[in-house]
Parts: structure tokens; sequence; C-alpha cells
């Protein structure tokens, strides 16, 4: 058995893989859970105040619920932000390109690949940050649109530990499966 050498991938391959993968960096993690778990939670005010829910007798269902629709929310962010990034990072390249050329055109001692490592790290930075921020608005609004135009009229006659149960599972879980789809 010959020893096989394992080659590592280069700072490009790294990034330009970076750039491709559905991973999300712990920081991305834990801000998609943390704005999926307060976006889940909104609605136990509605359930609580207008559809007079008792918060005591449903906590268990509470919990229940929102820790599911705060996973499924997670995972409609993570989708958004993949299926985003390419398409930001397309359009944002000639204005981040220009940015960052500007700012090294002082630097004679840097090599055209430097720059153009840069200029993909860039870009790749702002690409995340935008698509980040957009996944997590634009689901929240589908999410709150949907729960209160389902809990109001289609679910409405349905009692309260019915409506929130669908309402919210049903929507979490529609935006989760959507989100799987391209854009």
């Amino acid at each position: 058995m010959k020893n096989q050498v394992k080659q590592g991938f280069t700072k490009e391959e790294e990034l330009l893989l970076q750039d491709f993968s559905r991973n999300v960096s712990t920081k991305s993690s834990a801000l998609f859970y943390g704005n999926a778990f307060i976006v889940s939670a909104v609605p136990i005010w509605l359930f609580w105040r207008i559809h007079m829910m008792d918060i005591y007798s449903s906590l268990l269902l509470f919990v229940v619920v929102t820790s599911i629709s705060t996973y499924l929310m997670a995972l409609a962010y993570r989708n958004t932000k993949f299926s985003l990034k390419h398409k930001i990072a397309v359009k944002r390249e000639e204005a981040v390109t220009k940015d960052v050329t500007k700012k090294l055109a002082d630097d004679k001692k840097m090599s055209k690949k430097e720059k153009d490592e840069r200029i993909l790290w860039q870009k790749n930075e702002v690409a995340d940050f935008e698509a980040t921020t957009f996944s997590i608005f634009y689901n929240n609004a589908l999410f709150l649109a949907i729960v209160i135009f389902v809990s109001f009229s289609i679910l409405r006659t349905f009692s309260p530990t019915v409506n929130y149960t669908l309402s919210i599972g049903a929507t979490s879980g529609l935006l989760a499966l959507t989100s799987t789809g391209s854009q």
C-alpha cells in the first residue's frame, strides 16, 4: 500500500468552497436561532391577550410549539441565505472590486494575486452580511403576516389551542419548506 499524500486546499479554494457552502458560521447560527426564537415567541402574546389563552395552563404547548417553530425558522433563514448569497455577490462584485482596488491602490508591494484574494474575501463578506440580514427580515415578515392572517381568518372558529398549534406550526413549516426551493 502506497502512502497517499493529502493535499490541502489553497486559500482561494477554501474561500470558493466557503462561498458555495450551505454551512453557516457559529455567529450566524446563533443569530438565526436567536431571531427565530424571538419571532416564534411573539405570537404567544397574540394568543394570550387576544385569543384569551391562559399562559400557565398552556405553558407546555407554548414551549413545544415555539421550540419546533424556532428550529424551522432557523432552517428557513439558512436556506434563504444560501439561495441569496451568490446572487448578491454577483450584483455587488463591481462595487466591491472598485472599493477594494481604490483602498489598495497605494500599496505597491501587494501582488495582483493578493489583491484578488482581498477582493474575493470582501465580496464574500458583503454578500454574507446582506444575505443574512435580508433572510431574517424576509422570513420574519412573512411569518408574522401569515400567522396573523391564518389565525384571524382561516382558523378563527377553532379553539385557541388548536388555532395556535396549527397557525404557528403550519406557517413555520411552510416557510422552511418553501425556502428549500430556488428564489
